[in-house]
């Protein structure tokens, strides 16, 4: 890990600045031309791909540093970039480009008996801080969707990332440029000082609009406990899949092992499983043996041990693990009830998922389950803002208020009303 070279009370001064900074970024930025932002967009992802080769070497120093720790390979994973990553990561920040300027965009639109014509308009939030931990990716993610959204943007990256993270960084700042949008209008946090996420959280003297925490239970804790602004909180992704008795095998096991093992350490991969009693003697064991082919750690409940007695037993703290890694937690429900039940106990609302063919089933688990995210017959590796078409994300907001789900450039705005009148008055 780097080490830091500033002490606290000059971390808070520096802070302060980066938030002035910020500020001033976002006032020009909320009502910048739609052809102003989309080319610094785009001067962004040219930027990285010419500069693949050194956005690699920053990386594998980062990596360096963690070779030999105690990190989970899912850690690493996420940690590591290569050049189909940076190519994704280029063409998530043109596909950000193309989507629709949600600025000015008009919701809703009314008249009044009176005469009075209202707007209600889409604006950008001001300033948002993102506080995340091990991915350099969400450097690109985080900018563009900000800037897109007319917003200005304050990073603070894990020092795991960092050198990988200043790298993006500076290609970003380039694109800022190519287009004459004030370069201060995405800032990565220069120290490690976990001090500088005590001034973010405390709002740099009013700057931050509204905070976004990436990482794990630890920083998300942090985060809900200190920060006096607003948070889109994104909390364990605890996702389950339920298959029913109805569910077509083939699919359940093409569908699980890939929600499972396509990329363990991201949210969206599945944690446990929940198998409807009524299938243990058609579903339960095809299920179980492709995911050990698969390479997965199985952690059973009881009644699964009774078919397959060489499992692992599951413990009471297995149903509320976010393993990120290739370990699943098993267990068989009493149907569409019992899954229901075991996820409203158990579930951190980020993404379910359900196989079944019967409609009725399908339409009990969308209804009664109130996950940020429903999937019916589709890997839970679906929850994410590029597969929804948002072109990317900041992350998965697991709450109620404002935004939930992934938060996309619509969800990094508010809006605001638009009164027009002929001269009316209130009587």
């Amino acid at each position: 890990m780097l080490e830091t070279v500033v002490h606290s009370p000059d971390i808070d001064a520096l802070m302060n600045d980066i938030g002035r900074k910020a500020k001033a970024a976002a006032r020009p930025l909320g009502f910048a031309s739609t052809e102003a932002k989309n080319k610094a967009l785009n001067a962004m992802a040219d930027a990285i791909l010419a500069s693949k080769e050194h956005i690699l070497a920053e990386n594998a120093k980062d990596l360096k540093d963690v070779a030999g720790t105690d990190m989970l390979a899912s850690f690493i994973d996420r940690l590591t970039l290569n050049d189909q990553r940076i190519t994704e990561m280029a063409e998530g920040i043109r596909a950000i480009a193309a989507l629709k300027d949600p600025v000015g965009e008009v919701i809703a639109a009314w008249d009044r008996p009176n005469g009075l014509k209202i707007e209600r308009v889409r604006t950008p939030l001001g300033v948002i801080g993102v506080i995340f931990e091990s991915r350099p990716n969400v450097t690109a993610d985080a900018g563009a969707l900000c800037l897109k959204a007319g917003n200005a943007v304050i990073l603070r990256c894990g020092s795991d990332s960092r050198r990988s993270s200043q790298a993006i960084h500076a290609c970003l700042v380039e694109g800022l440029k190519a287009a004459d949008l004030p370069e201060h209008a995405i800032q990565l946090v220069p120290v490690s000082d976990r001090a500088a996420v005590g001034a973010m959280l405390r709002g740099l003297e009013g700057a931050i609009d509204v905070i976004v925490p990436r990482g794990g239970k630890s920083l998300v804790a942090r985060v809900q406990n200190e920060a006096r602004v607003p948070v889109f909180a994104h909390l364990d992704g605890l996702c389950h899949i339920y298959v029913d008795k109805s569910a077509d095998i083939e699919m359940a096991k093409r569908i699980i092992v890939n929600a499972k093992m396509r990329r363990t350490g991201i949210c969206g991969a599945v944690e446990t499983l929940l198998v409807d009693g009524a299938a243990i003697g058609t579903h339960l064991t095809p299920l179980l043996e492709v995911l050990a082919e698969a390479g997965c750690e199985i952690r059973a409940s009881a009644t699964v041990l009774k078919v397959a007695p060489g499992m692992k037993p599951a413990t009471e703290e297995d149903w509320s693990t976010e393993y990120l890694d290739a370990v699943i937690s098993v267990a068989v429900v009493d149907g569409i009830s019992g899954a229901i039940a075991h996820i409203q106990n158990y579930s951190s609302n980020h993404t379910e998922a359900v196989i079944a063919d019967d409609p009725a089933v399908v339409e009990r688990f969308f209804t009664e389950i109130d996950s940020a995210i429903l999937l019916h017959n589709a890997s839970t590796q679906f929850a994410d803002g590029g597969e929804f078409g948002m072109g990317a994300e900041i992350g998965i907001a697991t709450g109620k208020m404002h935004a939930r789900g992934p938060v996309g450039v619509e969800q990094l705005t508010s809006f605001k009303y638009r009164v027009r009148g002929t001269g009316q008055t209130r009587p």
